[in-house]
């Protein structure tokens, strides 16, 4: 199979974006947060209820869920687009100046940051994470969710650019 070829038919696959963060309590005094854009989320099973994250393998958010199983997600709406980007880079510059200027509450279950005005967050606990290719598949127990945002509409990812519903 040609990889040129995969990428583009997946492009046509239009996906909805998230942020996924989580806490990392041994960098440094105060822990560092660390976050990445994913398109590829998805539920999983209702009970128990369970979504799944790809990751990219050998990432920093790969090290890190492989030994802190707590991690969030924030649906992002359309007027996160800068959000997203900014944490999709390559070879950008470190996490804690990603999140400087970006509104965030800590969750109650994870620590890990969830962002203001995100359509929906959900705070998870690792249950199971299989290699897959280039990536890892993380599935994790929802613990908690919100709806701060539900009226908002969705930023989606579709033939590699961020899109919007109209």
């Amino acid at each position: 199979m040609d990889p040129d070829a995969f990428r583009a038919t997946l492009s046509r696959l239009a996906g909805g974006v998230v942020l996924v963060t989580a806490h990392d309590p041994e960098e440094g005094p105060r822990g560092e947060d660390i976050g990445m854009t994913a398109t590829a989320f998805v539920s999983v099973s209702l009970d128990p209820p369970l979504v799944m994250v790809s990751v990219r393998a050998d990432s920093r958010m790969d090290e890190l869920l492989s030994r802190q199983p707590l991690w969030a997600v924030s649906v992002l709406a359309e007027s996160q687009r800068h959000v997203a980007g900014r944490f999709a880079m390559r070879g950008r510059v470190s996490d804690r100046l990603l999140f400087e200027d970006v509104a965030y509450h800590r969750g109650e279950a994870t620590d890990a940051p969830l962002l203001g005005g995100a359509l929906a967050v959900l705070e998870c606990r690792t249950e199971q994470s299989v290699p897959a290719g280039d990536h890892r598949l993380v599935i994790g127990r929802v613990l908690t969710t919100a709806t701060p945002s539900a009226e908002g509409r969705p930023l989606l990812y579709f033939r590699g650019r961020y899109r919007y519903l109209s």
